[in-house]
């Protein structure tokens, strides 16, 4: 998943919501919908499935992070990026930055863009 193949939409939203810090399942959904400006609404299978296969790449893992149970469920898990996350995430990065280089060079983009 990290290597050099492309990360699918589901991990590069799961990496870029978690690269600010350490969320729950929850708190994933609703950032992942918050950076997509509501373009991305992932469901929990989509989100929970993800999370797996990622924390057995190696992409993320589950977080020591204890919270007041008074504030917050105390079955909620919390997940943080591994530094394996964080090279995939700077990888695929650099990826759409080389794409946007190219469709601005061929004017495919509209004005502004």
């Amino acid at each position: 998943m990290a290597g050099t193949k492309a990360l699918t939409p589901a991990v590069l939203h799961i990496l870029l919501a978690l690269s600010a810090q350490e969320r729950h399942g929850y708190g994933i959904m609703k950032q992942v919908e918050s950076d997509s400006q509501g373009k991305v609404r992932m469901g929990p299978g989509t989100l929970y499935g993800s999370i797996r296969r990622m924390t057995e790449a190696g992409l993320i893992r589950e977080s020591d992070r204890k919270i007041d149970p008074h504030l917050d469920d105390e079955r909620r898990v919390y997940y943080g990026i591994t530094a394996r996350g964080q090279q995939a995430l700077a990888t695929e990065l650099r990826r759409y930055r080389q794409v946007v280089a190219v469709a601005h060079e061929r004017s495919l983009l509209p004005e502004g863009a």
